[in-house]
C-alpha cells in the first residue's frame, strides 16, 4: 500500500503549529475589531464567472477549477475533445472555482447584499485561498489571508488607518523591523505620461519586475514593448531618485508639473501623511516607494506592500484602493480600500526570527497527575472547578507512573502540574509543581486557582 501524501503546496498543521497560527489570527482579529471591522465569511467555491477577468491574464491561469458533478463530458462537443485544448473545454466542464483571494468574493457579497449593508461597510475576513502556483519557500497553493476592507467611502482616513493597523498588528506580534511601502496608481500614471506612450499597463508590468530581474532587463523589456530610450531614461531618473519622503515628493512635483494624474497621486499621498500626523503617529516604518506597482489590474489609488526586513521571505501584507471592483458586478461608483495579511508568510518569518512567545505554544495551563483510581476520580472534581474558573485544565487519563505523567506534561509544554495523592485528598492541600522552574508548593484549591489565573 502506498504511503499517504498531501498535494504539493499544501501543509498539515499539528497542534504546536496551530497554537502559533492561532496566536497570529487572534492578534490580527483583535486589531481589526478595534478599528470597527465586522467579521464575514464567503464560500470556498465561487462561480468561475465571478472570478475570471478580475486578476489579469496571469491570475486567471492560477485559478483552481472545480469539475462539474456527474458525467461532465456527456454533453461536450466531440470536436472540442479532439482538439485536446483544455481552454475550449473549461467553460463546459467547470462552472466553479476555488477562491483566489478574499477581495473579489467580498465585492460580490457587497453587490448581492447592498440593500442590507450600512455604508461605509467595514468587514474583515480570515479564510484560506487557493492558487495553482508553483510551490516554493514562502509560496503555497493553499494559504490563509486576513483581509480588512472598507467600501462606500473615498476618504483617505481609511488609508491612514490601514497604516496604523499594520503597525499595531506587527507590534502585537513582536515584529520590530519592517517596512510599509506606499505608492499611488496616479503617480505611476504620471510616470507613464513622461514616456510619451499610451501603453500604461506595459510600463506597470515591467516596473513591477524591478526587484526580481533588475533595471537592465526591465529597460530591455520596455524597449521590446515599443518604449523609446528617452522616455525610459526619464522614468528611471525618477525611480532611482534617493532621498527622504519629502525630497521624493518635491522631486516628483517638479517632474509632474504638466501631469494632472501625477499631481493627484502626490496630493493623496501627502494627505495620508498629514492624517497620520493628526492621529499622533510618526512616519516610522513608512517608505515612499515610487517603483511599487502591485495589483494594478484593480488598484486605482494608494498601494501598500509590507516586508519584514532581514528575512528570506517576500511581502507579508499588501493592499490598496480600488474604485471599480463592484462595478463589474453591476454596482458602479463604490470606492473601497483594503489590506491583506498573508498568515503563512508571517508564520514562517516569525519562526525564522524566533518571535513566538512561550504562552502561544501552551495548550493547557495545568495538568492533574494522580497515583491510583481513587485519586484519579478526585482529580475530576478538581479539574471541573478549575475549568469553571476559566483555567485550561486536563487530567492524565490513565493510572500509571508519576514520571510518565510528568514527561507527558513536559512534552506538551504544560507549565503547571497538580499532583494529587492520598494526603492531598485528606487535607485539601494540593501539590502545585512549576514545570519550568522545577519548584513545588502546597496550596488549597482556591489559592491555586488565583495563582494560575494570574499567570494565564
Amino acid at each position: 500500500m502506498d504511503k499517504p501524501t498531501i498535494p504539493k503546496g499544501t501543509r498539515d498543521f499539528g497542534p504546536a503549529q496551530m497554537a502559533k497560527r492561532q496566536f497570529i489570527f487572534d492578534n490580527i482579529r483583535k486589531v481589526f475589531q478595534k478599528y470597527g471591522f465586522q467579521p464575514l465569511e464567503t464560500p470556498a467555491m465561487e462561480n468561475l464567472s465571478t472570478l475570471t477577468g478580475k486578476y489579469g491574464e496571469e491570475g486567471d491561469q492560477l485559478l483552481f477549477k472545480v469539475l462539474n458533478s456527474g458525467d461532465y463530458l456527456k454533453d461536450v462537443d466531440s470536436s472540442k475533445l479532439e482538439t485536446k485544448n483544455s481552454k475550449l473545454l473549461t467553460s463546459e466542464i467547470s462552472e466553479k472555482g476555488l477562491r483566489y483571494d478574499l477581495t473579489v468574493p467580498f465585492a460580490r457579497y457587497v453587490v448581492m447584499n447592498r440593500g442590507e449593508i450600512t455604508f461605509p461597510f467595514k468587514r474583515y475576513q480570515i479564510q484560506p485561498v487557493w492558487r495553482a502556483d508553483r510551490p516554493q519557500k514562502g509560496r503555497y497553493r493553499e494559504f490563509y489571508q486576513c483581509d480588512a476592507d472598507v467600501v462606500g467611502t473615498d476618504s483617505l482616513i481609511c488609508e491612514a488607518e490601514i497604516v496604523l493597523m499594520i503597525k499595531e498588528v506587527f507590534k502585537s506580534l513582536g515584529i520590530k523591523d519592517f517596512t510599509i511601502k506606499i505608492n499611488h496608481r496616479a503617480i505611476l500614471s504620471g510616470l507613464a505620461e513622461l514616456t510619451g506612450s499610451q501603453n500604461e499597463s506595459s510600463l506597470f508590468v515591467a516596473v513591477d519586475k524591478l526587484d526580481k530581474i533588475g533595471e537592465g532587463k526591465v529597460k530591455e523589456e520596455l524597449r521590446t514593448r515599443g518604449f523609446e530610450g528617452k522616455g525610459i531614461d526619464s522614468v528611471f531618473a525618477i525611480l532611482n531618485f534617493k532621498g527622504s519622503t519629502q525630497q521624493k515628493i518635491d522631486f516628483l512635483r517638479s517632474k509632474f508639473s504638466n501631469s494632472e494624474k501625477g499631481k493627484k497621486g502626490i496630493a493623496d499621498f501627502e494627505e495620508v501623511l498629514s492624517l497620520l500626523q493628526s492621529y499622533g503617529a510618526t512616519e516610522q516604518h513608512v517608505e515612499f516607494d515610487i517603483s511599487l506597482a502591485r495589483g494594478l489590474s484593480y488598484y486605482t489609488g494608494c498601494i501598500f506592500e509590507v516586508k519584514i526586513n532581514n528575512v528570506a521571505i517576500g511581502s507579508v501584507s499588501g493592499g490598496g484602493r480600488y474604485d471599480n471592483l463592484t462595478g463589474v458586478f453591476g454596482l458602479p461608483d463604490v470606492s473601497g480600500v483594503g489590506i491583506s495579511f498573508g498568515v503563512d508568510r508571517l508564520y514562517d518569518a516569525m519562526e525564522e526570527l524566533s518571535l513566538f512567545p512561550k504562552e502561544a505554544q501552551a495548550t493547557s495551563t495545568v495538568m492533574i497527575a494522580h497515583f491510583d483510581d481513587a485519586t484519579l476520580r478526585y482529580s475530576l472534581h478538581i479539574a471541573n472547578q478549575l475549568r469553571e474558573s476559566g483555567i485550561a485544565t486536563e487530567v492524565y487519563p490513565d493510572v500509571t507512573k508519576l514520571k510518565k505523567q510528568l514527561d507527558y506534561a513536559n512534552k506538551k509544554e504544560i507549565p503547571f502540574v497538580i499532583v494529587i495523592g492520598l494526603d492531598e485528598m485528606k487535607d485539601g492541600m494540593l501539590t502545585l509543581k512549576n514545570m519550568e522552574k522545577g519548584e513545588q508548593e502546597k496550596l488549597i484549591l482556591k489559592d491555586i486557582g488565583l495563582k494560575l489565573a494570574v499567570g494565564s
